[in-house]
Protein backbone atom coordinates (compact mmCIF):
# COMPACT_ATOMS: atom_id res chain seq x y z
CA UNK A 1 0.00 0.00 0.00
CA UNK A 2 2.74 2.51 1.18
CA UNK A 3 4.76 2.06 -2.29
CA UNK A 4 1.42 2.32 -4.02
CA UNK A 5 0.37 5.35 -2.24
CA UNK A 6 4.22 7.22 -2.86
CA UNK A 7 3.83 6.55 -6.64
CA UNK A 8 0.65 7.90 -7.41
CA UNK A 9 1.85 11.10 -5.36
CA UNK A 10 5.34 11.36 -7.79
CA UNK A 11 7.47 11.45 -4.70
CA UNK A 12 10.86 10.37 -5.77
CA UNK A 13 12.45 7.96 -3.32
CA UNK A 14 16.03 8.35 -1.80
CA UNK A 15 18.49 6.54 -3.63
CA UNK A 16 21.49 8.43 -1.79
CA UNK A 17 22.51 9.58 1.84
CA UNK A 18 21.98 12.81 1.01
CA UNK A 19 18.64 12.37 -0.90
CA UNK A 20 17.66 10.41 2.47
CA UNK A 21 18.61 13.27 4.56
CA UNK A 22 17.53 15.68 2.74
CA UNK A 23 14.10 13.90 2.18
CA UNK A 24 13.61 13.69 6.20
CA UNK A 25 14.32 17.35 6.98
CA UNK A 26 11.97 18.30 4.29
CA UNK A 27 9.31 15.88 5.57
CA UNK A 28 9.37 17.65 9.31
CA UNK A 29 11.44 14.53 10.43
CA UNK A 30 14.62 15.95 10.88
CA UNK A 31 14.83 18.96 12.28
CA UNK A 32 17.93 20.32 13.98
CA UNK A 33 21.12 20.65 11.88
CA UNK A 34 23.53 19.00 14.20
CA UNK A 35 21.60 15.92 13.28
CA UNK A 36 21.51 16.92 9.81
CA UNK A 37 25.16 17.05 9.90
CA UNK A 38 25.49 14.20 11.91
CA UNK A 39 23.04 12.19 9.78
CA UNK A 40 25.17 13.47 6.43
CA UNK A 41 28.48 12.44 7.52
CA UNK A 42 27.23 8.57 8.30
CA UNK A 43 26.55 6.71 5.10
CA UNK A 44 22.89 4.70 6.07
CA UNK A 45 23.98 2.16 3.13
CA UNK A 46 27.02 1.30 4.76
CA UNK A 47 25.18 0.11 8.11
CA UNK A 48 22.87 -2.34 6.45
CA UNK A 49 22.16 -4.58 3.29
CA UNK A 50 22.09 -3.64 -0.04
CA UNK A 51 18.01 -3.84 -0.81
CA UNK A 52 17.02 0.03 -0.47
CA UNK A 53 19.31 0.97 2.06
CA UNK A 54 18.05 4.52 2.04
CA UNK A 55 14.50 3.64 2.18
CA UNK A 56 12.43 4.90 5.02
CA UNK A 57 11.88 1.53 6.92
CA UNK A 58 13.76 -0.97 9.06
CA UNK A 59 15.92 -3.31 7.15
CA UNK A 60 17.30 -6.75 8.14
CA UNK A 61 21.09 -6.46 9.44
CA UNK A 62 20.98 -10.61 10.31
CA UNK A 63 20.12 -12.51 12.72
CA UNK A 64 16.76 -11.93 13.17
CA UNK A 65 17.82 -8.32 13.78
CA UNK A 66 16.70 -5.00 12.27
CA UNK A 67 18.46 -1.30 11.92
CA UNK A 68 15.55 0.62 12.39
CA UNK A 69 14.42 3.21 9.83
CA UNK A 70 15.66 6.13 9.04
CA UNK A 71 12.90 8.52 10.79
CA UNK A 72 12.96 6.87 13.96
CA UNK A 73 17.00 7.52 14.06
CA UNK A 74 16.54 11.60 13.04
CA UNK A 75 13.70 11.73 16.07
CA UNK A 76 15.90 9.71 18.37
CA UNK A 77 19.40 11.92 17.83
CA UNK A 78 16.70 15.01 17.80
CA UNK A 79 15.26 14.12 21.17
CA UNK A 80 19.01 14.15 22.41
CA UNK A 81 20.34 16.51 20.91
CA UNK A 82 20.87 18.65 24.16
CA UNK A 83 22.94 15.79 24.87
CA UNK A 84 24.69 14.79 22.30
CA UNK A 85 27.27 18.03 22.29
CA UNK A 86 30.96 17.78 22.05
CA UNK A 87 32.51 16.84 24.73
CA UNK A 88 29.97 14.33 26.09
CA UNK A 89 29.24 10.85 26.29
CA UNK A 90 26.76 8.28 24.58
CA UNK A 91 25.86 4.47 25.85
CA UNK A 92 23.99 3.42 22.87
CA UNK A 93 22.07 -0.01 24.52
CA UNK A 94 21.64 -2.23 21.45
CA UNK A 95 23.70 -1.10 19.16
CA UNK A 96 22.73 -3.61 15.95
CA UNK A 97 25.15 -2.39 12.94
CA UNK A 98 26.92 0.54 14.47
CA UNK A 99 24.96 3.79 12.61
CA UNK A 100 22.97 5.21 15.60
CA UNK A 101 26.18 4.41 17.85
CA UNK A 102 28.18 6.22 14.95
CA UNK A 103 26.15 9.20 14.30
CA UNK A 104 26.16 9.76 18.19
CA UNK A 105 30.12 9.84 18.29
CA UNK A 106 30.10 12.42 15.29
CA UNK A 107 27.77 14.64 17.26
CA UNK A 108 29.18 14.26 20.56
CA UNK A 109 32.84 12.79 20.24
CA UNK A 110 32.58 9.76 22.61
CA UNK A 111 29.76 7.28 22.37
CA UNK A 112 29.94 3.40 23.03
CA UNK A 113 27.52 0.41 22.09
CA UNK A 114 26.60 -2.22 23.89
CA UNK A 115 25.37 -5.58 21.51
CA UNK A 116 23.93 -8.54 23.16
CA UNK A 117 24.24 -10.38 19.75
CA UNK A 118 27.96 -11.21 19.57
CA UNK A 119 28.19 -11.46 15.94
CA UNK A 120 27.21 -8.22 15.52
CA UNK A 121 30.02 -6.41 16.88
CA UNK A 122 32.84 -7.30 14.30
CA UNK A 123 30.16 -6.13 12.23
CA UNK A 124 29.29 -2.44 13.31
CA UNK A 125 33.35 -2.33 13.87
CA UNK A 126 33.69 -3.41 9.79
CA UNK A 127 30.48 -1.27 9.56
CA UNK A 128 32.55 1.93 10.83
CA UNK A 129 35.39 0.96 8.44
CA UNK A 130 33.84 0.94 5.98
CA UNK A 131 31.73 3.96 5.93
CA UNK A 132 35.50 5.32 6.11
CA UNK A 133 35.37 6.56 10.10
CA UNK A 134 38.29 4.26 11.16
CA UNK A 135 39.41 7.09 12.45
CA UNK A 136 36.46 6.99 15.14
CA UNK A 137 37.71 3.47 16.15
CA UNK A 138 40.91 4.94 18.11
CA UNK A 139 39.27 3.41 21.44
CA UNK A 140 38.33 6.46 22.96
CA UNK A 141 35.69 8.17 20.09
CA UNK A 142 33.18 5.49 18.98
CA UNK A 143 33.64 1.24 20.68
CA UNK A 144 31.60 -1.12 20.45
CA UNK A 145 31.40 -4.48 22.76
CA UNK A 146 29.13 -7.58 23.69
CA UNK A 147 27.05 -7.67 26.80
CA UNK A 148 24.18 -7.00 28.43
CA UNK A 149 22.88 -3.30 28.10
CA UNK A 150 20.61 -3.81 31.14
CA UNK A 151 23.54 -3.70 33.27
CA UNK A 152 24.63 -0.72 31.93
CA UNK A 153 28.63 -0.58 30.52
CA UNK A 154 31.13 -0.91 33.93
CA UNK A 155 33.78 1.19 32.17
CA UNK A 156 31.60 3.37 31.03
Amino acid sequence: FFSVYISSLHIKMPRSNVELVNFLFRAGRLMNEDVKKAMLTVDRGNYCGPHDPYGDCPQSIGYNVTISAPHMHAMCLDLLKDYLKPGCRALDVGSGSGYLTACMAVMCGQAHGIEYIPELVPISIANVKKDGKSDLLDGKTLTFQHGDGSKGLPSF
